[in-house]
């Protein structure tokens, strides 16, 4: 008998709670965790001055600890606010260099067009004189029409420039013609046989489809530039659930509250807690690659001659008038049949035609420089989307390399969420569904975040009219800078409308523990379990000691 008590007390002291980092029997001094609790801003009234019992701890292990009820939620709450901050300085990251991309593509394509029109408005104004200047206006609003499409405005590029080569037609037939009188009704006439006469020869249908082709391609990129920075920006805002702010607390801040100051986080378990926190963000992975290789062939096979482009433009616009002046007595001929005879009575002068004459010049504007730069453009741009492409897999990674234990023997002394031990728990994979068996977070994958569903949708969106505009179509969407809905013409034109996301209200109660569930338990620590075994067993020793 006595032999059976003597082994009870045994396993009472072998099965005795551990304090702190070193297992000493004596409540340890608080002075550490109230230097850095005072150093987070909060008021030192709140520690105790020596360890406690931590049963009325609901997020980190209750073991003898430093911290009290308050003290938890209020080191929850800051874990969640610095990791919030984390990922907003991440995102901001990204999206200053896609800013940055956008602007130095649009300071390059506004530089363009201003040395186009430039070269334009010098070499005409001084070989065709007043022919030019009773004209000018017609250029001059072909170049602001290239201007607002390239910015975003609503407006048909193939309709614009058909009514400039209609609206020149209309200034060179009068300037030719000057001799009579032209009313506004014959000039009507006149526009309406551009397609079967097609006085200017094939180069408006050959200068439509470049200008068409190359302006829908760089308006589309710019585009996806700016809704890669905007979906950054709207998803480093979605707040994280409660759930990851106790987990993060647990990670973070628990070693602290038991007296283990110096422990880091095992590298999985790290890994574990930021891929459930994350999950929903890592979502965005699929079709955020998707959009980034569609501005990469679009960056590649679009853009590249886009400033050869628009530096020819003078050139084919006077090969499209000198066209028409070789021709014109033809050009007359079959106008008059179309809309009938013109009376005299206009101004005398001297006429299109002998302008044209005195200034057979070819309008030199060499690349120079030009298409080195452009190439250029185009090889930083691709650089950056390619290493952009990882980035919402990555968060975790990033996230956790500064934070986790490393060196000889971390795997075996790092902090796993309960103790100094190795962290046995596989690597969960990324996204929502993958987070099904996460032991660190309870997380309901049937409920994804609708913020990022949004965004989801904004990058489909996106990534349809960036492959439109691969082939010259312009898609245009309503609503894609911010809600993502996608309900323009151009998607619902390939069924996608049908299979966006219903939205729906979403509200999420916070679930607290008492102890952390059971399936999410660390097997690596036995400690944790034995004194609850001890206690049982001294308990059927005395029962017995009694019969």
């Amino acid at each position: 008998m006595d032999s059976l008590i003597i082994a009870a007390l045994a396993l009472c002291s072998l099965t005795a709670p551990a304090y702190g980092d070193k297992g000493s029997s004596k409540a340890r001094s608080c002075s550490d965790i109230r230097q850095f609790y005072g150093g987070k801003g909060f008021p030192l009234d709140d520690v105790p001055q020596i360890e406690i019992s931590g049963e009325h701890l609901r997020i980190c292990p209750q073991g003898y600890t430093c911290c009290t009820s308050d003290m938890e939620d209020k080191l929850a709450s800051q874990s969640r606010t610095e990791i919030e901050g984390v990922l907003k300085e991440a995102g901001r990251a990204i999206q200053t260099e896609l800013a940055e991309q956008q602007n130095v593509f649009d300071g390059y394509i506004d530089e363009l067009l201003n040395r186009s029109s430039s070269t334009l408005q010098e070499t005409f104004t001084s070989t065709f004189g007043i022919l030019y200047l009773q004209s000018a206006h017609v250029f001059s609003d072909l170049y602001t029409d290239l201007r607002h499409y390239y910015r975003g405005s609503n407006l048909d590029l193939e309709d614009a420039l058909n009514d400039f080569w209609t609206k020149l037609l209309e200034k060179l037939f009068s300037q030719a013609n000057k001799q009579y009188s032209i009313g506004e009704d014959y000039l009507e006439c006149v526009s309406k046989q551009m397609e079967t006469l097609r006085p200017f020869g094939e180069t408006p249908h050959k200068m439509t489809l470049q200008v068409t082709r190359t302006f829908v391609a760089a308006r589309s990129f710019i585009q996806g530039l700016a809704i890669g920075g905007e979906v950054v920006r709207k998803v480093s805002q979605v707040p994280l659930s409660q759930e990851c702010m106790r987990a993060m607390m647990r990670m973070t801040y628990c070693p602290h509250c038991r007296g283990m100051p110096s422990a880091k986080p095992c590298s999985n378990y790290c890994s574990n807690v930021m891929k459930g926190c994350l999950a929903n963000q890592a979502d965005l992975n699929s079709e955020w690659r998707n959009l980034a290789e569609a501005m990469v062939d679009v960056a590649l096979h679009r853009l590249d001659t886009m400033d050869s482009l628009i530096l020819s433009l003078p050139n084919q616009i006077l090969e499209a008038m000198s066209t028409m002046m070789e021709n014109l007595l033809t050009v007359n001929v079959k106008l008059f049949q179309a809309c009938g005879n013109l009376r005299e009575g206009g101004t005398s002068g001297t006429g299109a035609e002998e302008s044209m004459k005195r200034g057979r010049v070819t309008v030199e504007d060499s690349l120079g420089d030009s298409s080195n730069k452009m190439a250029k453009l185009v090889s930083d741009v691709v650089k950056k989307l390619k290493e952009m492409q990882p980035y919402w897999v990555s968060l975790p990674n990033i996230i956790c390399s500064k934070r986790v234990a490393t060196g000889a023997g971390a795997e075996d002394k790092c902090w796993n969420g309960i103790s100094r031990a190795r962290y046995l728990p596989e690597v969960m994979g990324d996204g929502l569904a993958s987070q099904i068996n996460n032991p660190e977070l309870e997380i309901d994958i049937t409920k994804p975040d609708m913020t990022i569903r949004q965004r989801i949708m904004q990058l489909k969106i996106n990534i349809h009219r960036l492959t439109k505009a691969f082939s010259g179509q312009d898609v245009d969407f309503q609503d894609t800078s911010d809600d993502g809905s996608g309900s323009g013409s151009g998607m619902c034109a390939d069924g996608m409308c049908s299979r966006g996301p219903r939205l729906v209200a979403i509200t999420e109660r916070p679930i607290f523990y008492a102890y952390p569930p059971e399936n999410k338990k660390v097997k690596a620590s036995a400690q944790q379990n034995l004194p609850s075994i001890g206690i049982f067993l001294l308990v059927i020793l005395i029962l017995l000691l009694r019969r």
